[in-house]
């Protein structure tokens, strides 16, 4: 759950102030709620992407660390970390400020063969050192087959995705995980059919990459499945827009796989 500027001690609020050069106004970010504080913080010197999570907060601070460490790990393909705080129990991570419209990714779009460049290097991108999510944790349910050694970012819905003039960027990697390759195109698949493609467009632009093929077709079909099951019992709990477009595309999906 979000927090307002408010909620930051003032030790904090200073040390931003100090790095964006004086007085500075925050507008609250308009997706995402990982962080409880997630703002454009423009200053006399600098404009910054910040995020912030009170060690209080559990999940929050934990995926904050996750996103920090693997915006670390990157190279060019998320905003840069320039710098962070720790000060009275609080988390405070600054970053390049990414300015550019999020992508369509329907069928023909032009940003598709973006995002196919960027996904070919992070799928030959092994997960650093350190602690990430495991499959089982990400997805909630566990296959053998889902286990690796790469970085997923697990989460690339468009709104997670910039087109800038230096190319298709990727932000908020809270949710990163290490696991096999495959698995970051098997949770893309759900957006790409959020964005037009029927389950079999979606299958063939994934297939391009060569885990997806590597990756045995049983498996896929119980991803599948598991998935599509996991947002139907969700639903029953959460009646939320976006979880009832999950449930539609991941049956879809599903429903596709297990003719």
């Amino acid at each position: 759950m979000r927090s307002d500027w408010t909620a930051l001690p003032a030790t904090v609020t200073t040390a931003i102030a100090e790095r964006v050069g004086g007085a500075f106004e925050a507008t609250p970010a308009s997706s995402g709620d990982h962080a409880e504080i997630a703002s454009t913080v423009v200053g006399p010197d600098a404009t910054v992407f910040v995020k912030a999570a009170s060690a209080s907060a559990g999940l929050s601070y934990q995926s904050l660390r996750y996103e920090l460490a693997a915006s670390r790990a990157i190279d060019g393909w998320g905003p840069a970390v320039l710098w962070q705080i720790e000060s009275d129990g609080w988390l405070v991570v600054g970053t390049e400020h990414l300015d550019g419209p999020h992508p369509d990714l329907f069928p023909g779009s032009p940003a598709l063969d973006m995002l196919a460049a960027t996904l070919k290097e992070l799928q030959e991108t092994p997960a650093p050192d350190g602690t990430w999510y495991d499959p089982v944790t990400r997805c909630g349910f566990g296959l053998p087959a889902m286990g690796g050694e790469m970085l997923v970012h697990s989460d690339l819905n468009p709104t997670n995705l910039i087109v800038t003039q230096r190319g298709l960027r990727i932000v908020d990697w809270a949710y990163a995980t290490k696991a096999a390759a495959w698995v970051e195109l098997a949770l893309l698949v759900q957006w790409l059919i959020g964005s037009g493609h029927t389950p079999e467009q979606a299958e063939e632009w994934v297939a391009q990459f060569p885990s997806w093929g590597a990756t045995d077709r049983e498996v896929l079909d119980d991803f599948a499945s598991r998935t599509a099951s996991k947002w139907s019992g969700r639903s029953r709990r959460n009646g939320e827009g976006w979880v009832h477009d999950l449930v539609v595309w991941n049956a879809e999906w599903a429903a596709h796989r297990n003719v």
